[in-house]
């Protein structure tokens, strides 16, 4: 199928420190570092340098806009560390919107994972305090603001210290290694579209 219509779908785990585009900056490295990878294909959204994880990659622009306008409200989901322990109080906080920016956030799906995630180290570790104990949370998002997962943690009182976006509808990091890409199967393009509500 994508390759009747020429459409390239990679799933990408993008390191902490990585930008999330193709063009190289000088204080960071970026997509073009890794790979290789067909040429035209662009990040559905972004992910910020400090900030890891899933990457959908495309050419397929029905797609990248189908995830990215704000109006589909497609779900994207982060594993979260951050300082302190939230209480139900805190998590509720998050689940019934916060504002940022003057602007309250839409409801999210949020739970406190009860041990700390398998996921490898990060390349620069984070800055832990010894008195200060820190947990993991678990937050699906169907917006999309700038830098939205910090400043809502923020906003409740726990900083986050690392965000890896482990999620995007049903697609996850599963089986790949920060700074390792695959192509998605062809079942996997077909739920896609399916979803996505986009004829093939």
């Amino acid at each position: 199928m994508n390759s009747s219509n020429r459409h390239i779908y990679i799933l990408f785990n993008k390191p902490y420190n990585v930008l999330s585009q193709f063009t190289r900056d000088e204080n960071h490295v970026s997509l073009a570092d890794f790979g290789p990878f067909p040429k035209n294909i662009y990040p559905v959204g972004r992910l910020d340098a400090d900030s890891e994880g899933l990457l959908l990659l495309t050419n397929d622009h029905a797609v990248n806009h189908r995830l990215t306008e704000p109006k589909f409200e497609h779900p994207r989901t982060y594993w979260v560390q951050v300082e302190g322990i939230p209480d139900e109080v805190a998590l509720n906080k998050l689940r019934n919107g916060v504002v940022i920016e003057q602007k309250k956030t839409k409801p999210a799906e949020v739970k406190l994972l009860e041990k700390e995630p398998d996921l490898p180290p990060r390349s620069v570790p984070i800055r832990v305090r010894k008195t200060i104990p820190t947990s993991w949370i678990e937050l699906t998002l169907r917006e999309g603001r700038n830098r939205q997962v910090r400043k809502m943690t923020a906003a409740v009182g726990y900083p986050t210290l690392r965000l890896v976006r482990v999620g995007i509808l049903f697609l996850t990091l599963d089986g790949l290694q920060p700074g390792k890409h695959r192509m998605l199967t062809e079942k996997e393009i077909s739920k896609l579209y399916y979803i996505l509500r986009i004829s093939l």
